[in-house]
């Protein structure tokens, strides 16, 4: 069972005109930023935009080349808040048609990760989407927003802090005691 993308603009290479660029430019509606803010877990997803082209690189090859610019709204990790992110992150992807088959169990991955091998339909609401995720603040943390200490003890004592926690805090007041007693 193959999930539906929460936004689609399938391009066929096999379509597209093999020695000029195909030119994009998608602004999707609020409806399909609502579905891909769903999708991506954000609050809000008020503007998007992906423009580029897809570009033949010999007879077979093709090189996405595009400009993600977006601003999304995450819950702050720490209190909830709305956080608001701008993203302008430039995408690049080569799609190559003979890109040899991965063999045995162990794989070395390519040192270049925009490389894949080329599909019969290349779906820029896809690439938009994986852009977009890859893009995203991991921690968004409103301003002014800190992680507090917690302490926890079980009735009668005492909380382990930072100081007491060390291996060796009291190894001097210790050897102190043993001056005194000595």
């Amino acid at each position: 069972m193959t999930e539906t993308p929460s936004f689609s603009h399938p391009l066929r290479p096999a379509e597209l005109a093999g020695r000029k660029p195909t030119r994009f430019r998608l602004t999707p509606d609020a409806g399909a930023r609502d579905r891909i803010a769903a999708a991506l877990g954000l609050s809000a997803l008020p503007e998007l935009a992906f423009i580029g082209e897809l570009a033949p690189q010999g007879r077979r090859d093709w090189l996405l080349t595009a400009k993600l610019t977006a601003r999304v709204v995450q819950p702050c990790i720490i209190t909830l808040a709305p956080v608001t992110t701008k993203i302008n992150e430039a995408v690049t992807r080569r799609y190559l048609a003979d890109m040899p088959e991965p063999e045995g169990e162990e794989v070395e991955m390519p040192e270049d990760d925009s490389v894949e091998p080329l599909p019969a339909v290349i779906d820029l609401g896809t690439v938009l989407t994986e852009a977009l995720a890859l893009s995203l603040p991991l921690y968004p943390r409103a301003e002014g927003a800190e992680l507090g200490s917690a302490q926890f003890a079980e009735p009668g004592a005492e909380p382990l802090t930072e100081e007491t926690r060390r291996p060796f805090a009291g190894l001097a007041d210790l050897m102190k005691k043993g001056q005194k007693d000595a």
